[in-house]
Order: C-alpha cells, then sequence, then structure tokens
C-alpha cells in the first residue's frame, strides 16, 4: 500500500513538474504534506533536508557569485571575451565555448549564459558571422563545465547530498574533475571542428532599431488632445485605456518632451505618442483625440533620463506563468513594455494578458535609474552591450574573488585525509566575509539565492528517503535487474543514464537526479556493484542532456539565435550520444564497478 502510494506520487510529480503550471517547490512541499500526513516521513525526516549543509553551501555559493556578479567581475571576464576577433570559426567557437565551460565550473550555468550572451552577439556581429554559429556551443559550454566541479551545479550539489544522507561519504570539489573534463574537452573539439553542422540564421541588424525588430512601428501614433476632450485634466493612469489595449508611451507639451508617470495629467494642446492597433486608436477619436502625422522610431521614444531596453525573463523569475497585469509589472518595476519576443515570433498584441515564460525577451522603456535598479534583478536580466567604460568596483571585486577561491582551497585541501573546512563552512564564511566587506548588502544577498531551487533539492531529498522506508526504491531496482541484468552490469548503468537524461527534458537536472539516484543506488546493491558507480553516472547524467532546448541555459539562447528545436535534437542529439559513450567507457574505469 505505501509502495503504491510513493510511485503514484513520484509519476504525479514528473507529471506537474513537467507540464510546469504549479511552481516545483510547491510541487516538493506538498509532497512532503501528503507523506506526512501519510506516516510514511516522520516530520523530522520531512524536513532534514532543509538543514543539510548542502542546502547551506548552494546558499552560500548564491550570495559569492551574486557579489562577484554585482562588482564587474563576470562582466569584466565578459568584456575580454568580447573583444575577440580575428580568429577562423572554428577557433573562435572552441574559445567561446572553452571560455563559457571554465566560467560555468565556479558558477551558475545559467547566470554564465545570460551575462555572456550580449558579447557572444556582438562577437558574431564584429566577425560578421550570425549570431547562431557561436550561442548554441556557448550555452553547451556552461552546460559542460558545470560537471568539473561539486559547485559546478546545483545537480551535483544535490546529488552529493544525497549520498551523504544515504551514508557514504562527501564528494570532494573535485572529484567529478576526472570524467567532467574529458567530456568537456571532447565536447568543445566536436563542436569546434563540427561547426559546420551549427546553423547559420539570419539576424536581424541591430542598426534597424528596436521599433523594426519588434514590429512595433506599425502600432505607433501620434494623436493631438483637442481643446473638447473630456479627457483633460484626468491622469494618464486613470484612463483605463487598457480597455482598447492603448499605451501612452510619450507626451510632447510646449516643446517638452514627458514620459509620463503616475503623477501625469492630460492637458489641452497635448501630443500623445500612442501604441495600440488602429481600429482601438480610430476609437480614441471619440475621446477628443486627433490623429496626426509622422513617422515615430527609436529616437522618439528615448531621451537623456528615458531609454528603451530588452529584459530576458529568467529561468528563476517569478514571473514566469504570470501576465504583466497579475504581476503589476509597471508599478513595480516601473518599466512599461510595449512589445515581447518569443522564440521566432514577436507578441504585440493584448502583450498584458499574455503570461510569461522563460526566455523571453520584453522590450521595455523606462527611466535609466529604474533600468539601473534591474540589474540586480533575479526576475529579469537586462541585455545591453558592455563597453570599455562600464564602471567596475575591482577593489571589491578582488576581495570577492580572493574569498570564492580562499573557500574552494580551504574546502579542498585535504590534510590527515580531511579538508582544512568543510566546503560548507568554507562558503558561508565567504559569504558572511563579502557581507562583512561591503561587497554585498545584507538585502541582495538574500535576493541572490533561489529560494524554490532550495526548497526543490531539500523535498526532493526528503522524497528519496521516503521511497527508501517504503520500499519503493528496492521495487523498482527489483524490475530494472529483473529485465536489463541478463544483458550485463554495464547495460544496467547505461539504463539509468539514458532514463536520466529522458527525465531531465521535462523536468529540472536536479529533479531528475533525485527521482532516479534511490532506484539506482538500490539497484547497485542488489547487483553487487559499487553503488557510488551508479550515482556519479546518475549525477553527471543530469547534466549532459542536451537534446532539446528546455534546459534554462539552452532557453536563453534559443530565441536570439533562432534556433528550432529540431537543431538541439540535431547537434545536441549527436553531443549527447557521444557523453554516453564516454562515460559509460570513464566512469566504471574511474569509480571501479
Amino acid at each position: 500500500m505505501a509502495i503504491g502510494l510513493v510511485l503514484i506520487l513520484l509519476v504525479v510529480a514528473v507529471i506537474l513538474l513537467s507540464i510546469e503550471t504549479i511552481s516545483p517547490d510547491f510541487i516538493a512541499l506538498g509532497l512532503l504534506v501528503v507523506l506526512v500526513s501519510a506516516k510514511i516521513l516522520t516530520v523530522e525526516e520531512a524536513f532534514k533536508g532543509f538543514g543539510s549543509e548542502f542546502i547551506i553551501m548552494l546558499a552560500a555559493v548564491f550570495v559569492v557569485g551574486e557579489a562577484l556578479q554585482q562588482n564587474g567581475m563576470v562582466d569584466l571576464a565578459a568584456q575580454r571575451i568580447s573583444r575577440i576577433q580575428n580568429f577562423p570559426t572554428w577557433a573562435l567557437i572552441g574559445l567561446i565555448t572553452a571560455c563559457s565551460a571554465g566560467l560555468s565550473a565556479f558558477m551558475n550555468n545559467t547566470t554564465v549564459a545570460a551575462v555572456l550572451l550580449t558579447p557572444v552577439i556582438s562577437i558574431a556581429k564584429r566577425v560578421r558571422i550570425s549570431p547562431s554559429k557561436l550561442l548554441m556551443p556557448m550555452s553547451f559550454g556552461a552546460l559542460m563545465g558545470g560537471t568539473c566541479t561539486l559547485i559546478g551545479t546545483s545537480t551535483n550539489i544535490a546529488g552529493n547530498a544525497y549520498l551523504v544522507k544515504k551514508g557514504f561519504a562527501s564528494m570532494t570539489m573535485f572529484e567529478l574533475l576526472p570524467i567532467g573534463l574529458p567530456l568537456t574537452i571532447i565536447g568543445i573539439v566536436v563542436m569546434a571542428l563540427g561547426h559546420r553542422f551549427i546553423p547559420a540564421r539570419a539576424a536581424v541588424a541591430a542598426e534597424s532599431g528596436f521599433t523594426e525588430r519588434y514590429e512595433i512601428r506599425k502600432y505607433l501614433s501620434r494623436m493631438r488632445v483637442l481643446t473638447q476632450s473630456p479627457l483633460i485634466g484626468r491622469s494618464i493612469f486613470s484612463l483605463k485605456l487598457g480597455q482598447h489595449e492603448v499605451r501612452i508611451l510619450k507626451i510632447e507639451r510646449q516643446g517638452r518632451d514627458i514620459f509620463p508617470d503616475a503623477n501625469t495629467v492630460i492637458q489641452d494642446g497635448d501630443l500623445l505618442m500612442i501604441e495600440g492597433v488602429q481600429e482601438d486608436i480610430t476609437a480614441l477619436h471619440k475621446q477628443g483625440f486627433e490623429l496626426t502625422s509622422g513617422s515615430i522610431s527609436d529616437a522618439d521614444l528615448q531621451s537623456k533620463s528615458v531609454r528603451l531596453v530588452e529584459l530576458l525573463v529568467e529561468p528563476t523569475s517569478e514571473l514566469i506563468n504570470r501576465t504583466l497585469i497579475e504581476a503589476d509589472f509597471r508599478k513595480k518595476y516601473h518599466i512599461t513594455v510595449l512589445a515581447i519576443h518569443r522564440k521566432n515570433d514577436n507578441i504585440t498584441d493584448d502583450i498584458a494578458t499574455v503570461p510569461l515564460r522563460t526566455g523571453d525577451v520584453l522590450l521595455g522603456q523606462g527611466r535609466v535609474e529604474d533600468v539601473a535598479l534591474l540589474q540586480n534583478s533575479n526576475d529579469l536580466i537586462v541585455l545591453q552591450e558592455i563597453s570599455d567604460n562600464t564602471p567596475f568596483d575591482m577593489r571589491k571585486g578582488l576581495i570577492t574573488l580572493f574569498l570564492f577561491f580562499s573557500a574552494i582551497l580551504l574546502g579542498s585541501i585535504e590534510i590527515g585525509g580531511k579538508p582544512i573546512l568543510p566546503l560548507g563552512i568554507s562558503f558561508l564564511g565567504a559569504a558572511l566575509l563579502s557581507i562583512a566587506t561591503g561587497c554585498i548588502t545584507p538585502e541582495n544577498a538574500y535576493s541572490s539565492i533561489d529560494r524554490r531551487l532550495l526548497i526543490l533539492i531539500a523535498g526532493m531529498t526528503a522524497f528519496g528517503i521516503a521511497m527508501s522506508n517504503t520500499g519503493a526504491d528496492k521495487f523498482l531496482a527489483q524490475k530494472v535487474v529483473e529485465y536489463l541484468s541478463p544483458f550485463g552490469t554495464l547495460s544496467v548503468l547505461a539504463g539509468f543514464m539514458i532514463l536520466t537524461i529522458i527525465l531531465t527534458q521535462p523536468m529540472s537536472n536536479a529533479a531528475a537526479a533525485m527521482v532516479v539516484l534511490p532506484v539506482a543506488i538500490e539497484t547497485a546493491k542488489a547487483l553487487a556493484v559499487n553503488e557510488r558507480t551508479f550515482a556519479i553516472a546518475v549525477i553527471v547524467s543530469a547534466s549532459v542532456s542536451m537534446i532539446t532546448p528546455f534546459e534554462p541555459c539552452c532557453i536563453l539562447v534559443s530565441s536570439a539565435g533562432q534556433y528550432k528545436v529540431r537543431d538541439f535534437m540535431k547537434i545536441g542529439g549527436i553531443l549527447t550520444l557521444v557523453f554516453l559513450i564516454v562515460m559509460l567507457i570513464l566512469i566504471p574505469s574511474i569509480w571501479s564497478l
């Protein structure tokens, strides 16, 4: 009975995590409520994962990584990369992939992909090749680099936390390097030498301007307020023009340009710059508006204090699955959204009611100071060129770098068979010192932590305990052994690798690993082989799946590179197959069966 309930919950969890209608952290917490209510888990077992050393370590890594980014260290690296030129295409791809992999070995791979996105596009523009030739290798490099260290991905940290709870020795900082480094090198070589197979999609020239690239010029009109208009004296935001899907972007009044806010009121003779479909613009005639002539360009929508900006929706954003209205976007961020770019399409109609997705690029208009505030947002990434004049706080950046690598050394160097400091403590110390030295504020430190990911990892860890308590992991392991053991132990190992890769397509990598790990470990025990070998294979497999663009790193480049799903299936599929073969050869050799 208990086994059946756990297996049903497992299927339900996989389905819910796949369709993404409910936040993963709520799914994890819901599982805990059911498991405790059914007396499959005790309260202590349910919440034990939340106090894990590795949850604290992951949170600390988020804080130190955010401090590095805020002080310009990551942007500085991106700036140096953006200067690359005079390289043949294969060498350029290899170099960018290697840089991405190197950064992601020590930082969140999604952050690396987001930071490098604009510099890589700039490089492509400078050397006159399609950005799609470089963006896919860059995103794949970010995924590959994460397999090299314990802190390279949250999947590694989550998997290690589960191993420790099962009584295994903790992975060291560089235990995965003997498998991660060969995979990364092979991936770089394959991408560089096979660059002819990477699609070269035509990019829209940046010189064409935002209004043309987002296809909103045809929705922009100028209208003059006539003396008889009943709206004179009314606040802009009280006009409720949303029923017409009309937005007032600028007011020209007595030679002055006014970008409206909550205090702006309509006056007689105002010349309004409006965005809306023609039928709705025409309907405004009844409100005392007169259509005037003249085309509208980017320059008309910007000034010294107001600018147009592209905003990328992050994978961890709280905006996902919410509309602009539901998120109260304009009031929260003081940015007016003019259009949404999704994959290869521009959305310009009824954008206020469109649920946002990971990887959406929003064309926004806002004051310079409000755009600057978004640099520290965990919901949106500001896409902009990194110039040589970009300000960096070198002192704070170097302090953070010192603390970061000190934490790695203290947690990695062993004396008498034990590290100088446990990794969790060394990174927690680095995070606290980053705050104490002013490298990051306490507010930004807390906001940098992806709490939903921590809850998901802790919840799925507890779910693994539930599988063990009920014997569900043993039941599934018996079935795996029954069907695959006649083909040999390597076939069973390959089966778990493939299963993990399949599950990472609809689920997050960490969740997929946590679902498969309990069964893989029990199967290894039933086969009387090294359980750690199976665990490592599952953890690494969860990080090298590149078959579809649903991994956050790939989603971020999907729109900018104008990729199609089949592009990832073709190139990423070949790369994933190569990785599987390499892992099947190396993992049993390094972690002997």
